[in-house]
C-alpha cells in the first residue's frame, strides 16, 4: 500500500492554503484559485515558480519564498493536523492485515518527521519524502522508490492519492490507483475514485488490484 499524504491522509492541505495566502499578501497580492488548484501535489519549486507566475512577480527568489513557507507550515503542523475521513481506519486495517506499506509524499522530510507525530512513525514500512527524489510527481520516481524500499513489484501496489500531480505519478509508476480528489478529478482509465475513504476496506484494494491486472493481460 502506497498512501499520499496531504489531503489524502490528513486534511493539510488548509494549513498550506493559509501559509501561500499570507506569503501572497506579504508580497502584496492574492493567490488565484486556479493556481492554488495548481499547486496542489507539486514540489515546493513548482508551487513557488506558480505562486510568483500567478502575482506577476516572476523575478522573485523561489528559495527564499520555500524558506518562508516551510516556516510556516511547520508552525502550522505543530498545532495538530486533522485525518481526513476513513484514512485512519484504512490505514489501521491495512497495518494489522501486515500488508507493507509506504508513506510518498511531495512534502519535505522536516514537515513529514512532524506529520508523522499525528500519523504514527510504526504506520509505514518505508516513508519517500519530495526532497529525497530527483524527480517529484507527476514522475513516477516516487511510486516506483517506494515500491522497492518495500521490496513488493509496483504492479502489486494500490497507490492513494487526491491531486492530479500525484495520481499520475501513481499510473506512470504502474500502481493501481485509487483517488479521493478535494477538488474534481476527470474520469481517468485505471483510477477509481471515491468522494472519501469513509468504508473503503481491504477487499475494495484487493479488487483494484485484479482489476489492474485484468487490464494489463
Amino acid at each position: 500500500m502506497l498512501f499520499d499524504m496531504d489531503g489524502t491522509l490528513v486534511d493539510s492541505e488548509k494549513l498550506w492554503d493559509v501559509a501561500l495566502q499570507e506569503l501572497a499578501r506579504d508580497y502584496g497580492g492574492e493567490l488565484s484559485i486556479a493556481a492554488r488548484r495548481s499547486i496542489v501535489g507539486t514540489s515546493m519549486a513548482d508551487s513557488m515558480r506558480i505562486l510568483h507566475d500567478d502575482l506577476g512577480q516572476p523575478e522573485r527568489d523561489p528559495e527564499l519564498s520555500a524558506a518562508w513557507i516551510n516556516t510556516r507550515i511547520l508552525e502550522l503542523f505543530r498545532t495538530g493536523l486533522q485525518w481526513r475521513p476513513g484514512a485512519l481506519a484504512l490505514l489501521r486495517a491495512v497495518r494489522a492485515a501486515d500488508i507493507p506499506t509506504a508513506l510518498v509524499t511531495s512534502s519535505g522530510r522536516p514537515l513529514v518527521e512532524i506529520a508523522l507525530d499525528t500519523l504514527g512513525r510504526d504506520s509505514f514500512d518505508a516513508v519517500v519524502c519530495g526532497d529525497e527524489v530527483v524527480a517529484a510527481k507527476p514522475h513516477p520516481e516516487p511510486y516506483l522508490t517506494a515500491a522497492r524500499l518495500l521490496g513488493v513489484p509496483i504492479g502489486r501496489c494500490v497507490a492513494i492519492e487526491d491531486s492530479p500531480t500525484g495520481v499520475a505519478s501513481a499510473l506512470a509508476a504502474g500502481a493501481a490507483v485509487l483517488a479521493v480528489p478535494v477538488e474534481a478529478l476527470p474520469v481517468m482509465a485505471g483510477v477509481r475514485q471515491l468522494e472519501s475513504l469513509t468504508g473503503a476496506d481491504l477487499e475494495l484494494l484487493a479488487a483494484l488490484l485484479v482489476n489492474r491486472a485484468s487490464a494489463t493481460d
